[in-house]
């Protein structure tokens, strides 16, 4: 898969299928999206073409900084590349950019730099300054430009449309059941492990301290939890907790896993972490020893939940 950062930088005289969002998460609505995409591209001899935006746009129109993504750029592109993509473009959005009206967009970006054939959309999409088109004013551009707009129905499970909201949400309340099922896959986090303070070895259950690099990484609320985590293309179950660790006194929030069956030195790997099921809150204990205790019984519940997995 191409990657391309900024549609001024890409260049191709081969007609595109495209579609163009957001994505945040790629769930099983956008993931039909991309099948459709990719299987018009093969079929019309085309380009398979993704336009998705950094930052996110309410982060630039409404200087909205508390949302957090559950993808990152780097898990983004990864997922496209699963799908089989040909070309990725991730365009910086900016006021400037934002600003581009409707008509514009679809003539000097849609039709003379990405050389478009069709467009496959959303049911509810919407582009150009304040969002002033909908997909049945593209559908009047494509007749003008000559080229095709399919539109694409809500997803549906169990009558609830999905969308990046509803997921987001789902993972803060630790309803990975509920996440992992309108994402088609298990929510993940990726980070690099970093030295803690060795508490946990003392107790017993030696930790990986884990560092997410990027800012607006949804993670989730303060508890303990079900994981597996990926190290050196091998997988492993463990849990995790999330919080300022109470009972240490601990002020910072902290990401830390305890990795069944495991005892190597991995300072400094980076590990891919997914998300079972939410365990328990974050809970203060009068000692270190009641905590350790505690954190038997929850090893013992989380090898006992592994065979759902």
């Amino acid at each position: 898969m191409k990657v391309v950062k900024s549609i001024g930088n890409y260049s191709s005289k081969k007609k595109s299928i495209i579609t163009i969002g957001t994505f945040d998460g790629i769930h099983i609505g956008h993931q039909e999206i991309i099948k459709s995409l990719i299987k018009e591209s093969i079929s019309k001899n085309a380009l398979s073409l993704i336009l998705t935006f950094f930052p996110h746009p309410r982060m630039v129109l409404n200087k909205d900084f508390s949302i957090k993504l559950i993808d990152t750029l780097k898990e983004k592109e990864k997922m496209f590349e699963k799908l089989g993509l040909n070309t990725l473009i991730i365009q910086p959005f900016t006021k400037n950019f934002a600003n581009i009206s409707s008509h514009d967009f679809t003539k000097e970006i849609l039709v003379k730099k990405l050389n478009v054939k069709k467009i496959i959309l959303g049911y509810d999409h919407r582009f150009g300054k304040n969002r002033e088109s909908s997909v049945e004013d593209l559908i009047q551009l494509g007749l003008t430009y000559n080229f095709e707009v399919e539109v694409i129905s809500a997803k549906k499970i169990n009558s609830i449309n999905i969308s990046s909201t509803k997921i987001r949400k789902a993972i803060e309340l630790g309803d990975f059941k509920k996440a992992n099922l309108y994402l088609g896959r298990h929510f993940e986090i990726n980070g690099k492990v970093v030295k803690g303070k060795g508490i946990g070895k003392k107790i017993g259950f030696p930790t990986a301290n884990i560092l997410i690099e990027e800012n607006y990484k949804l993670i989730p609320n303060k508890g303990v939890y079900l994981i597996k985590a990926k190290i050196k293309n091998k997988t492993y179950y463990g849990m995790m907790n999330i919080g300022n660790r109470p009972t240490l006194n601990g002020k910072d929030e902290t990401l830390e896993i305890n990795i069944f069956k495991f005892n190597e030195n991995i300072y400094g790997k980076r590990l891919t972490i997914f998300f079972l099921e939410k365990i328990r809150n974050e809970i203060k204990f009068d000692s270190i020893e009641k905590l350790g205790n505690q954190l038997l019984k929850d090893k013992d519940y989380c090898e006992g939940l592994i065979n759902k997995f």
